[in-house]
């Protein structure tokens, strides 16, 4: 029996280390072959090269495309979706994969899902049926799902979204967060290692932010940071690790105010990736992750540890109790870090049950790709309610 061809989509760092341990599953799967195709950050020497961290892993890179991120602005980033239109065009038609694996909602990975559709090759999507209220990731990622044609959702509610959104029961499954299978499998590093690691020692308190822009609004990354900015600058014993903003519209501008406040601050550090196990290393040592990161709704209640979820960017996701939300404002973010590091809020942690499982997804997505029937996939009904 031939061996399907799987080819997983990646172009970013944070999306790649959800999809690392459903990589290695394909992988080593006696009916499966992987194909890795890497596009968007991981191509940019601004972004850190990460391609090289997934050769690093011991995976081969079969095909680049290359989307030009030369600069956040609407113009530049529309047009680096239709390079991404180019080039996968390019790479479907040398590849001819069985199925296509995609996570998320981004733009680059829009493109490669437009082109599936016109190729007419199935695409497998995962983390879809969520909701962003605040960026242009929420209508890229339902348009993803109607462009997709099996579903792995991470709770119950996504996957109601999903069928919602005319999608066949039967092709969408409820599998839990992926992220949680790095929590589970990866061997996280002891605090002197971590700390050796990243050159950083950490003190009485601790904090990681993670700040993207909100692209849906206009021009208000600096402002909003700002804020962030001023209330950790006002924290007594804290050492703070930043994380950079993604390539989104105005991230650049949250990057160069992440590197001036770290050259005035001692107490600081800031990485343009960290990587998946240095970055949940790190979960196991903070007090919260600060910020708009998805990452501080799905992983970090694995950790039982707070989350400061600052505007609207991820508005409407499924959220636990160790998600304190908080408009973009000082004195709203001041508020949250008093609640926060109050007595009454950190007894409740070790209560916190998080609402995106407790892992298996990367395996239980290998046995429904490799056995369901893809003839005639394509042809999708329209599921009515």
């Amino acid at each position: 029996m031939r061996k399907r061809k799987i080819c997983v989509v990646t172009g970013t760092r944070a999306e790649y280390g959800l999809l690392y341990w459903l990589m290695k599953e394909i992988n080593v799967d006696n009916a499966l072959v992987l194909q890795v195709v890497v596009t968007g950050m991981h191509l940019s020497e601004e972004f850190g090269n990460t391609y090289q961290q997934i050769e690093k892993d011991g995976f081969t890179i079969d095909k680049k495309v290359d989307i030009s991120l030369t600069s956040d602005t609407e113009l530049a980033i529309s047009k680096s979706m239709g390079l991404g239109v180019i080039g996968f065009a390019d790479v479907f038609n040398k590849l001819q994969p069985d199925l296509i694996v995609v996570l998320g909602d981004r733009f680059e990975i829009f493109s490669a899902v437009s082109v599936a559709l016109i190729a007419k090759i199935p695409v497998a999507h995962l983390h879809g049926g969520e909701v962003t209220e605040g960026v242009i990731d929420e209508s890229i990622r339902h348009s993803i799902t109607k462009m997709s044609h099996l579903h792995f959702a991470a709770t119950d509610e996504y996957r109601n979204r999903i069928i919602q959104l005319g999608e066949q029961p039967d092709k969408v499954f409820h599998v839990g967060g992926l992220g949680i299978d790095n929590i589970n499998k990866l061997k996280l590093l002891s605090k002197a290692d971590f700390e050796n690691t990243i050159n950083f020692e950490l003190g009485e308190k601790n904090i990681l932010i993670t700040f993207h822009p909100v692209t849906l609004e206009k021009s208000t990354s600096g402002m909003q940071f700002q804020a962030l900015l001023d209330s950790i600058s006002e924290l007594k014993n804290t050492k703070i690790i930043f994380t950079k903003a993604n390539a989104d519209t105005d991230g650049r501008v949250i990057n160069t105010m992440i590197d001036d406040y770290v050259a005035k601050h001692d107490n600081t550090i800031a990485f343009t990736s960290m990587g998946q196990l240095n970055y949940l290393s790190a979960l196991q040592f903070i007090d919260a992750v600060v910020g708009n990161s998805s990452s501080g709704l799905i992983e970090a209640p694995s950790f039982k540890i707070g989350t400061i979820d600052i505007g609207d960017r991820q508005k409407g996701r499924i959220k636990t109790d160790s998600v304190i939300s908080c408009l973009p404002k000082k004195r709203n973010i001041d508020s949250a870090f008093n609640k926060m590091y109050s007595e009454e809020f950190q007894n409740t942690l070790d209560q916190v049950e998080n609402a995106y499982g407790k892992g298996g997804a990367s395996k239980e997505i290998v046995n429904i790709i490799k056995s369901i029937n893809l003839h005639n996939i394509i042809k999708k009904p329209f599921h009515d309610i």
